[in-house]
């Protein structure tokens, strides 16, 4: 079915849009009696009301079903800390449900053009050039100069300025978040949303600044799970770009990763698991590592299937004294139980593969393009990494800023033959 899209210059993005993107960029924490509060929880607990009615009174055309499973998650989350940790269970749903519905309902209420859409990517562009320098600086001295700033005010303080151990002869880089991992991550996302997404609209040489730009950034964090995103992104970026016409393409790339998979788990003495985390990480003890926390994660989730563990600690064995889970997926399952990975994972399985198999016209082909290489990118890192607060939240932004696409819907545009032969791209039109 043919869909006659129309753009309008005039729609403009929403103003809490960019308030929601400039608090996810500032470390700032306060306490407000027990509970500690962040910039960004600030922000949400003030709009989320208005926002949820605003979403109730103008609903998405599709795309609902995943909407309803978050909230499900959301409201599982409750009872499964009833269970698990109930001492802590209302602090700790009502902080996940504004980090998670709080970013994803105003991407859902306020982003359904691909103007919008657009201006979301340039203002993510805007932050990480804005924090380039203070990457560097940070990267050069080992000293965040934006935390230090934050620490320094009356009331607040920042994040925690971490001591980690220097790679490649360079500090690692957090510089606006509370981990180096989750800072690469966040600028790991302009790969394919700049390159791709904003081809018709940035000229070749601005997408290849924006590409640059997201790439450095995500370099200095010096993460390998964060630049896992980055590689794998450009890596279909060239795929798309070596077969531009081929319809196939990616159906023939599904088939080579599953007969890769297929191979190594009958010829390797390792499992798939163990051979990716050993290509995915800058070091053989952190692939050997991870490994572990893997596999006792699982032992951890059999155990506890209906509720998880919440937020106990687990069991591990005994030389592992830290209790960090390298792996956002696994901590899902451990924290709330096999039917909160499940309704959790349906949510983002059912909106990624409704919004690729969605029927776009030529004009959006673009921009779908990139926000789907751009969640292959962030699903295999988040295999590697945990996300939480500010980064977990914009993850979730982003992912329902894209859902609009599921069923596009038709605005006005005025004729502009100057822009659409200003179209620097060598990727074929997606046939409506």
């Amino acid at each position: 079915m043919s869909h006659t899209i129309l753009t309008n210059p005039d729609a403009k993005l929403s103003p809490l849009v960019v308030l929601y993107l400039v608090a996810v960029a500032l470390p700032v924490r306060y306490s407000l009696g027990p509970i500690q509060m962040t910039g960004l929880r600030t922000v949400l607990a003030l709009v989320f009301v208005p926002v949820l009615i605003s979403y109730i009174r103008n609903p998405p055309a599709k795309g609902l079903s995943t909407d309803l499973l978050f909230a499900l998650f959301a409201f599982w989350s409750l009872v499964a800390f009833s269970q698990t940790s109930p001492t802590h269970a209302l602090e700790n749903t009502g902080a996940l449900t504004l980090e998670l519905l709080g970013g994803f309902l105003i991407a859902r209420r306020y982003i359904r053009t691909p103007e919008q859409f657009r201006a979301t990517v340039k203002v993510v562009a805007a932050i990480v050039l804005l924090s380039l320098p203070l990457a560097i600086a940070e990267s050069i001295t080992g000293h965040p100069p934006l935390i230090a700033l934050v620490n320094a005010l009356p009331a607040v303080t920042s994040v925690a300025p971490l001591s980690i151990e220097p790679r490649l002869g360079l500090e690692r880089a957090q510089v606006l978040f509370a981990h180096p991992i989750h800072y690469g991550l966040f600028a790991s996302t302009l790969t394919a949303l700049t390159f791709v997404g904003m081809a018709g609209s940035w000229s070749l040489w601005a997408r290849v600044i924006g590409l640059g730009l997201g790439i450095s950034a995500s370099f200095l964090a010096l993460s390998s799970g964060a630049f896992l995103s980055v590689l794998l992104q450009t890596f279909l970026i060239i795929w798309a770009l070596v077969f531009p016409r081929w319809g196939k393409r990616w159906l023939f790339l599904a088939i080579i990763a599953l007969i890769a998979y297929v191979t190594v788990d009958l010829i390797s003495n390792r499992t798939p698991v163990r051979v990716f985390f050993s290509y995915a990480t800058f070091s053989a003890h952190n692939a050997y590592w991870r490994g572990i926390i893997f596999e006792w994660g699982m032992l951890n989730i059999w155990q506890n299937p209906l509720f998880g563990i919440g937020l106990n600690d687990w069991v591990r064995p005994q030389f592992m004294h830290s209790g960090s889970i390298d792996n956002f997926w696994l901590v899902l399952g451990m924290r709330y139980g096999l039917p909160g990975f499940a309704i959790f994972t349906c949510a983002y399985i059912l909106g990624f593969t409704r919004v690729l198999l969605s029927s776009v016209p030529s004009d959006l082909s673009d921009i779908r393009r990139a926000w789907v290489i751009c969640f292959v990118g962030l699903t295999f890192t988040l295999c590697t990494v945990h996300i939480w607060t500010s980064i977990f939240s914009f993850v979730f932004f982003l992912f329902g800023a894209g859902l609009w696409m599921i069923s596009p819907a038709a605005v006005t545009k005025k004729p502009s033959p100057k822009r659409a032969t200003n179209r620097f791209t060598r990727f074929a039109a997606v046939p409506a």
